[in-house]
């Protein structure tokens, strides 16, 4: 029987990494000290071993990994990578942890008055590997979402996680990661505040990108988002750059898709100077509190008024460009060229 497999995200603090992840933890920080957060909970890293444990995943997969050999070519990553995922995809959740997490997904239905609520399944690693990890977006129903738990822990063992773990003399076999469930903002416009120049380290001014739909677009760097930079002291804008955003991320029925924006609101701000100035002033709170610039995901939920309509979805510690470390270069190196 476990200690405990999920947490309510109030019952967390930034002090929690280890035991759910840095996102699931920072969020539940965030709910802490006041900060608009969507309703929703944590998976614990023990419930990621636990699975692994109780269903024989981490036996079967240490098993493949010893008889596939040396893992040298990008073929053989993916090959590995491919091998390994389907083996969590085929294993069925202990009854005792399925109905744990089909309990607490219906809670939080109830509680958003909503029945198979739209959710996001974020993953948390106890470090922060910005895009190493699966988010999956508007997962909807009972099945989708136990589903989509599996696929964030499955990306665990995704090439680009793989070569990470090589890369640093860790085990291949297991990567524990949390998973955050979070009911999904029905976003008009989405983006990244990061509250220092990320070039430069400017602490002066804070940037914002900005597109229309969800955020994806922009973390994901699928479209030229808007830019605006913000002076931090006062948070009026002192620049705007009107992006192509030539694609937007929306909701289906289940999942999302990629189209293309209408061209009346390519040539529309997705944002405007209120909205701006709310998002730089939580941005400002966030800094504050945990004491570094912050690189925190946004979102402006059109079924609120403003200002409780802008969401905070994450947050962590920004990585100004000059800082990385080497490794974290040569994996970025690796992901552009190779689709990790």
């Amino acid at each position: 029987m476990p200690t405990k497999w999920i947490y309510e995200l109030q019952e967390l603090g930034q002090e929690h990494s280890d035991l759910v992840g840095k996102k699931c933890a920072n969020l539940g920080e965030m709910a802490k000290i006041g900060l608009r957060v969507p309703p929703g909970f944590a998976l614990t890293l023990e419930a990621y071993e636990d699975f692994f444990a109780m269903s024989g995943t981490g036996e079967e997969i240490r098993q493949r990994i010893d008889n596939f050999g040396a893992i040298e070519t990008i073929q053989q990553y993916n090959d590995l990578s491919k091998a390994l995922q389907e083996v969590i995809y085929t294993k069925a959740f202990p009854t005792e942890m399925k109905e744990l997490l089909l309990d607490r997904y219906r809670q939080l239905g109830q509680s958003c008055g909503i029945e198979n609520v739209a959710v996001a399944t974020r993953s948390a690693g106890a470090k922060s590997h910005p895009g190493q990890y699966e988010t999956h977006l508007n997962v909807r129903g009972e099945a989708d979402y136990l589903d989509k738990v599996k696929m964030v822990w499955a990306s665990s063992f995704n090439p680009r996680s793989l070569s990470a773990r090589k890369s640093r003399g860790l085990p291949l076999e297991s990567d524990p990661i949390g998973v955050a469930v979070l009911k999904m903002a029905n976003a008009r416009s989405a983006g990244v505040l990061f509250t220092a120049d990320p070039n430069t380290g400017d602490r002066s001014k804070m940037i914002i990108e900005s597109n229309w739909g969800l955020g994806e677009s922009v973390v994901g760097g699928q479209s030229m988002p808007d830019v605006f930079i913000l002076d931090k002291e006062t948070l009026k804008p002192l620049e705007k750059k009107l992006g192509s955003k030539k694609y937007l991320v929306r909701f289906m029925d289940i999942g999302v898709v990629e189209e293309e924006t209408p061209d009346e609101m390519r040539d529309q701000y997705s944002l405007n100077d209120a909205e701006l100035s709310e998002i730089g002033r939580l941005g400002k709170m966030l800094e504050a509190h945990f004491d570094v610039p912050q690189d925190t995901e946004w979102a402006i939920d059109q079924d609120f008024d403003f200002p409780n309509n802008v969401i905070l979805l994450q947050t962590r510690p920004e990585i100004i460009a000059k800082q990385k470390a080497p490794v974290d270069q040569v994996l970025d190196m690796m992901g552009s060229q190779f689709g990790f």
